[in-house]
């Protein structure tokens, strides 16, 4: 029996030009894939290998990966860049009077 829940999986489908079909993916198993001619096809069957991939992994004894959705995340995250950068985004955020981390995060929410 399979215990974690497939459709918490992060799914994707989108049209393919180099194949000619819609491709469906999941972010939590890269390596996997389903091609079909219409989107709900190609979802319902990355669904069907996605299922029977975790039942085997889990037969197996092996990890299961843990869906994005069901992970816990700190909001806390280390980005490295020039120290030019860093001087140009201190300062901006000096000169407008808000943190350092609050003039990043609010750049990244717009970005998403």
């Amino acid at each position: 029996m399979v215990s974690v829940n497939t459709a918490h999986y992060t799914y994707r489908v989108a049209w393919s030009g180099q194949d000619g079909e819609h491709v469906a993916t999941v972010a939590e198993m890269p390596s996997l894939s389903w091609l079909a001619p219409t989107p709900l096809e190609a979802l319902d069957g990355l669904a069907d290998l996605v299922r029977d991939v975790v039942a085997d992994l889990e037969a197996n004894g092996e990890p299961v990966p843990v869906p994005l959705s069901e992970r816990s995340y700190s909001g806390k995250f280390v980005v490295r860049v020039p120290p030019d950068l860093h001087r140009r985004l201190a300062t901006e955020a000096a000169e407008q009077k808000i943190s350092l981390n609050r003039l990043v995060s609010d750049r990244l929410a717009r970005v998403s």
